[in-house]
């Protein structure tokens, strides 16, 4: 206890004063920040950047409240405003960051949401076609030609890593339509942890001189003293990122923002000296402004004419939160923005490494990261309860067709599948289509997860252009991803394109999946296979020369078929001729394929090929190597059903198999493909239809006596289709004695 009198009194007031040193200490920032808040448009309760001096440089440690623990109390945008947000897309890699990112914003989001895409015309076909078919609601997307903004940019030197495209925010003022007051402008390589409403409703806080809300920039490379002779571009202090910007459109034209940006990049380039190679490389690393490809070239960044103007015009800014654009690049100081992971707001892969990247917690970042980009896109095909949106027409046409399905439909499950519209992702990988070329043919197939495995054999075995629609759920398609990027063959081939179908519902939309890979194929001619069939070496130069010689190029349909054979051995060896095809049929070790899955078509309406005609001379029929597609078992026993013919469509002339028609037969005893024929003499016709029926009979034995020896009941369908097929072919013989004429038409 303290003494009486005096001393007590010294002894309590000693306390007191450090009670109020403890407590300035403490909470002395957070009384700060309140007075920041009492001062009204314009300053926050907490943002990375103090209040800029009169001289306009800002310290390079200012001491700012550089934390999430003190932020704006912001009034949220009604439920139902629309809301902007703006992108700048192109490419193949980048359209599948889009995704990733807005999926990361549906999930979160409670808002109508209008996307402002700028694209080239690859990452345009991509997005159009998934979001046509995503179906989300309440979720409008326009499309803004990067072709006709690049003269606006390109007379600025740039090797930056995003190249051109990456200075296409500062046009975004003049793309953007005029009424358009307010937007958002995010890097594709964003992902949001919170809604995006909250970011919205910092514009709330802007006076009436500024334009542009920006994040200070976390790495050191605006400062200018990482080594000797680093000189970067102009900026207030650390400078500021430009992956999460907010824009007043209606203020920036108002002020003329054109003619300020290109006069400042115009002096500052003047008086800049070009950068060398290692300073730029070193400088992306950290999350900078540049990086060069090449040696002496100024490598020029959005970023950088954006932090020129704001030194010049410090005024037009204002500092937002750090958590808004946590930067993960390389040596960064984003661990000042958090304290637990409920501070997040957005995450930034601002590092050419992207996910890749050294921080102390990226593994969390990496693992949300992931979260959304295998998350399933059908999920967020939800309604915003409260905010009535038309659907787009096809949604709601879906919805009445499914309204007036019956629960009592034994068929139910097939017509739900039959509406069902699958997201399509066209291209998921780079493609560089090929050149075009008269008689060109893409092979079409298509498959799912549990045939990845036949990818790289078929790349060895056709060497020409493939389109190839996989069927995958979200997750299995980043498992493609690194498949095909593992692997040296798939990795090689930028000719081969891959469009993934999402998964959707229990069964396999297999007609579907063919005509998504059909429509995108390039070629005047398709090769529809299926994807277990392996094609011979030769097959892809025969095929065309085959469409040349042949001349089918001339206007009229056709449909060659390429017959197909199976093998029971999983360490095969192709036959490289007839002679030696002959042989192993011979010896049991090939068998005929039980259906006609391989076709050679004009594009786009393989629907309605025809098979063309007998070649009138010998000399009419090329000469190269042997064709044939041989499969492997899909069974996981050592045996699979032997083969059956396989029949062509009904609007074909005539079914065709294995034995080809005497008139067919080209000189060299080497025909590759088995081509219907139209002989003009009926008596010819029916001796070839007995073939046809009397080979399928003794296929369809071959197989009822092994389903019977080793699959025991089973066999009982084959039974059946046997007789039924049996009685096919003695109505047959019966009609041809009874009514000749009738089998002229057929022919």
């Amino acid at each position: 206890m303290l003494p009486r009198g005096r001393p007590r009194a010294l002894g309590a007031a000693a306390l007191l004063l450090v009670l109020i040193l403890i407590g300035f200490f403490l909470f002395g920032g957070d009384l700060e920040c309140e007075r920041r808040e009492q001062g009204g448009p314009g300053s926050f309760r907490c943002s990375l950047t103090p209040r800029v001096p009169p001289d306009g440089d800002l310290p390079a440690d200012h001491g700012g409240c550089n934390r999430s623990d003190c932020v704006p109390l912001r009034p949220l945008p009604p439920k139902c405003e629309l809301l902007h947000v703006a992108m700048v897309c192109a490419g193949h890699n980048t359209s599948r960051d889009v995704i990733t990112l807005v999926k990361s914003m549906l999930f979160f989001r409670k808002n109508p949401l209008h996307l402002h895409l700028v694209t080239d015309a690859v990452a345009r076909n991509i997005l159009e076609t998934l979001f046509h078919t995503w179906m989300v609601p309440a979720v409008r997307v326009s499309f803004y030609d990067a072709e006709e903004l690049k003269p606006q940019v390109s007379w600025i030197p740039n090797k930056h890593y995003s190249g051109l495209y990456g200075l296409m925010k500062l046009v975004l003022p003049g793309a953007l339509p005029p009424a358009l007051a307010r937007v958002i402008v995010l890097d594709t390589d964003v992902t949001f942890a919170s809604d995006i409403a909250e970011l919205w409703a910092l514009f709330a806080y802007f006076s009436d001189e500024q334009v542009i809300g920006l994040v200070e920039n976390q790495s050191d490379w605006y400062l200018g003293n990482l080594w000797r002779n680093h000189r970067p571009w102009p900026a207030l202090g650390r400078g500021f990122n430009t992956g999460v910007i907010l824009l007043r459109l209606d203020r920036l034209r108002q002020a003329g923002w054109e003619q300020m940006w290109k006069l400042t990049a115009t002096q500052e380039l003047l008086t800049l000296p070009a950068t060398s190679l290692a300073d730029q490389v070193w400088g992306s690393l950290l999350g900078g402004g540049g990086q060069a490809q090449g040696q002496g070239e100024m490598a020029v960044s959005a970023q950088d004419i954006f932090n020129a103007i704001i030194k010049r015009h410090p005024g037009l800014v204002l500092p937002l939160p750090c958590i808004w654009n946590v930067q993960l690049s390389d040596h960064t100081l984003a661990e000042r923005c958090y304290s637990e992971a409920a501070d997040l707001k957005v995450i930034h892969w601002n590092s050419p490494k992207k996910l890749r990247v050294k921080n102390k917690h990226v593994e969390f970042f990496r693992n949300l990261h992931l979260t959304f980009l295998e998350y399933n896109g059908n999920l967020l095909r939800r309604e915003l309860f409260g905010c009535p949106s038309p659907p787009p027409p096809e949604a709601e046409q879906l919805q009445r067709a499914l309204a007036h399905l019956s629960e009592e439909d034994t068929c139910l499950e097939f017509r739900q599948q039959q509406l069902t519209v699958h997201r399509v992702h066209i291209t998921f990988l780079p493609h560089e289509p090929p050149p075009p070329r008269p008689h060109d043919v893409t092979l079409v197939a298509q498959l799912s997860m549990d045939r990845l495995q036949m990818l790289e054999a078929l790349c060895r075995h056709w060497p020409g252009p493939m389109s190839l629609a996989l069927y995958l759920t979200d997750a299995e398609a980043q498992q493609f991803l690194h498949f095909v990027e593992a692997s040296a063959v798939l990795s090689a081939r930028q000719d081969v394109a891959y469009h993934v179908v999402y998964r959707e519902g229990s069964l396999y939309p297999i007609n579907q999946l063919r005509n998504v890979a059909m429509a995108q194929a390039l070629t005047p001619y398709v090769f529809l296979s299926d994807i277990d069939l392996l094609p011979s070496y030769s097959l892809y130069d025969y095929l065309r020369a085959s469409i040349e010689q042949l001349e089918l190029g001339s206007g009229r349909k056709a449909a060659l078929v390429v017959p197909a054979f199976e093998t029971l051995h999983y360490h095969f060896s192709f036959p490289n001729s007839k002679a030696e095809l002959l042989a192993l049929l011979d010896a049991g070790s090939l068998y005929t394929f039980r259906s006609m899955s391989s076709w050679c078509c004009q594009r786009p309406s393989p629907s309605i090929c025809h098979t063309p005609q007998a070649p009138t001379s010998p000399a009419s029929v090329p000469d190269p190597p042997i064709v044939i597609a041989c499969r492997s078992s899909r069974m996981s026993s050592t045996r699979t059903y032997p083969a059956t013919m396989g029949l062509l469509p009904s609007n074909t002339s005539l079914p065709c198999s294995s034995l080809r028609h005497p008139k067919a037969e080209p000189a060299g005893g080497t025909p590759a493909l088995c081509l219907g024929s139209h002989p003009t003499d009926p008596g010819a016709t029916v001796p070839l239809l007995l073939l046809c029926y009397l080979n399928y009979l003794r296929s369809l034995w071959e197989g009822l006596q092994w389903s019977i020896c080793e699959v025991g009941p089973t066999g009982l369908p084959l039974l059946l289709l046997y007789l039924r097929s049996s009685l096919l072919l003695l109505q047959l013989v019966w009609g041809w004695f009874s009514h000749p004429q009738l089998y002229i038409l057929f022919s």
